[in-house]
């Protein structure tokens, strides 16, 4: 005689027991959704209550392309703190910046990086590593950014520069409107591939994108796709298991690319004024492991070239769009220098209206404006007068900072002078502009390209690229539309160098 289960079981049919099953999911899940909503550690904090339950709409705001503005609508409907997933918090206010990213007294365990955030070797570099790496990491990497070293790198900054105006000069010889996002990232990739690898990438002379460059791109956008799946369960696993035997291949092409420019620059027998050799040096001592010297080569190739070709752009675009500001930095320039040989890596520090051009433009268009995530450690952590539970997920979104009305008057203006003094914009709260807050090595270069492109051009809006900035879409990065400008030659009685030549 069968048990009362056995006669079940003998019945049962496959549909059953895809509907049990479906129902015992759908019952975990909505466990899950109301745990989190109802009885989580972090449901004091406001924000919507879906993006409490399930990691499901932050995820979907991640790969839209717009999450930038989206923090900033949350930000200014929840207030200064929201809750953005089950286990994350998004802080919205100047303050935050010291009590997430700054360091703490001996001791005291800091806000450590999120390393779900952080995937491959990417916690063997400055910016992904833990305290104790990082700090080593840093005191060895510091060497190539000194001032001693920014004097002796001169020559290799002034050689790209220069050529970038050439080649512009050349290239906008019959009045065509350029591609100007390419040609920044040409010379940036070909600067940080002479600074790092050794050599350029040739990406500059040949007005083309070196194939490992191109693959650097596909990575930017592989960090959006990983970082948001890897928060699920078996999230790791599902990117492998669903990654494109194309895409695995073109990654393998990457690394050993990679590892064969990294042997090449090791193998050099004198020592080179670059970001590397520091590092190699610290590699023959023992004091930095092989695959620290590969990880970081690769990070500083991307951290010191797409950062500051978007700072470019974008700088470009404002300058474009705004032509007062562009005569008045014309005017800075002539003001100080006789001849385009005087412009070089030391003379532009002294460059007041050029600094507030840049901090503007990067106050508007930050490189990385989306959070960079902390994780608060085992005993919580202050920020500000407000105690964070332990092991929560953290972040600071700079793009909605800088275009929050509370913290600038009139957020979504173009107006240097806000950094001058200008009594107008008093209220501004100038301490939650940080936009290199990820390191030193965003900003190589970009004075000096901008004044060199300045001093040599007028910049005229193509009108296929208005409303450029709206264009843009962001996937940790930017995915930087194509920007249009009509570059127009100056002449020697506009740079009060006397007669005029022909342009």
């Amino acid at each position: 005689m069968r048990s009362l289960i056995e006669e079940w079981w003998r019945q049962s049919t496959l549909s059953s027991w895809l509907i049990i099953l479906s129902g015992l999911g759908f019952s975990y899940i909505a466990g899950f959704a109301v745990y989190n909503v109802f009885f989580h550690r972090l449901r004091k904090y406001p924000g919507p209550k879906l993006w409490s339950a399930s990691h499901i709409p932050f995820t979907i705001m991640w790969m839209s392309g717009t999450g930038h503005k989206k923090m900033l609508e949350l930000h200014e409907k929840y207030g200064d703190i929201v809750r953005i997933a089950p286990n994350q918090l998004s802080f919205g206010y100047p303050e935050a910046w010291e009590g997430m990213m700054g360091h703490r007294k001996r001791g005291q365990d800091e806000n450590g990086k999120d390393p779900d955030f952080w995937i491959g070797d990417d916690n063997l570099t400055l910016v992904g590593s833990d305290r104790e790496r990082h700090g080593r990491l840093r005191k060895i990497l510091s060497h190539g950014f000194s001032a001693q070293a920014m004097m002796e790198q001169q020559p290799i900054f002034q050689r790209y520069a220069s050529l970038l105006s050439q080649r512009l000069k050349d290239a906008s010889k019959e009045g065509k409107s350029l591609e100007i996002t390419s040609w920044y990232n040409w010379t940036t990739f070909d600067m940080a591939g002479d600074l790092i690898f050794g050599e350029p990438f040739g990406c500059l002379e040949k007005s083309q994108y070196h194939p490992w460059v191109k693959l650097i791109f596909m990575h930017i956008k592989g960090i959006a796709i990983s970082t948001a799946v890897i928060r699920f369960p078996f999230g790791s696993k599902l990117i492998g298991l669903f990654m494109p035997k194309s895409v695995a291949r073109d990654i393998e092409t990457h690394s050993e690319f990679t590892k064969a420019q990294v042997a090449k620059r090791m193998a050099y027998q004198n020592p080179r004024p670059d970001f590397m050799e520091s590092m190699i040096k610290a590699h023959n001592k023992d004091q930095a492991s092989y695959k620290e010297v590969l990880a970081n080569a690769h990070n500083l190739i991307v951290g010191s070239s797409e950062t500051t070709a978007t700072t470019l752009a974008g700088a470009t675009y404002l300058l474009a769009s705004h032509k007062e500001v562009l005569l008045k930095l014309q005017e800075e320039l002539s003001q100080h220098f006789s001849s385009e040989d005087e412009i070089d890596l030391i003379s532009v520090q002294k460059l007041e209206y050029m600094f507030a051009v840049l901090h503007e433009a990067l106050r508007i268009y930050p490189p990385v404006p989306a959070a960079i995530p902390r994780k608060t450690p085992a005993e919580g952590s202050m920020i500000g007068n407000e105690y964070v539970p332990p092991n929560t997920i953290l972040g600071i979104w700079q793009w909605p900072l800088n275009h929050n009305p509370k913290f600038f008057k009139d957020p979504d203006s173009f107006v240097p002078e806000r950094w001058l003094g200008d009594p107008r914009y008093d209220s501004d709260k100038k301490g939650a502009f940080q936009p290199f807050s990820v390191g030193p090595r965003n900003c190589i270069g970009k004075k000096l390209i901008l004044a060199k492109m300045i001093w040599n051009f007028d910049i005229e809006l193509d009108p296929r690229s208005e409303n450029w900035l709206e264009k843009n879409v962001l996937y940790f990065l930017w995915d930087k539309p194509e920007l249009y400008v009509r570059l127009i030659t100056r002449t020697a009685i506009q740079l009060g160098e006397g007669d005029p030549v022909a342009t």
